[in-house]
């Protein structure tokens, strides 16, 4: 079965291919470190505990996506940025699998609305 060389990461180490190197774990670390620092709390963001409760409320109720897969997010159809005051209206919300909050409802965001101001 062929295997695919090994290859040489910008630190000059040899890695085996498909894994990552440890120096290029490190700085995915602390950026995805400053990012967080950055960006604050979920309440600062606005996900404290009126929508933690709102949240729980809305997968009770609707326990499944649109295609019959558990839901684990609860989505905001027209986004928080978009419309503030709707934050908590439970007519803006819909119970999304991780696959369709991940990939389609995001990339139709971004369709939309434009890609979020950082």
């Amino acid at each position: 079965m062929p295997t695919r060389a090994p290859r040489i990461c910008s630190c000059g180490k040899v890695v085996a291919s498909g894994a990552a190197c440890p120096c290029q774990a490190k700085r995915a670390a602390e950026r995805k470190a400053a990012f967080d620092k950055k960006r604050g709390t979920a309440s600062q963001r606005g996900l404290g505990a009126d929508w933690r409760k709102v949240r729980d409320a809305h997968i009770a109720r609707f326990p499944n996506c649109w295609c019959g897969a558990p839901a684990v997010d609860v989505d905001h159809i027209v986004p928080r940025r978009i419309a503030p005051e709707r934050r908590l209206d439970p007519s803006n919300l819909q119970s999304l699998c991780k696959k369709h909050h991940s990939g389609a409802k995001q990339r139709e965001e971004r369709r939309l609305y434009g890609k979020a101001q950082q």
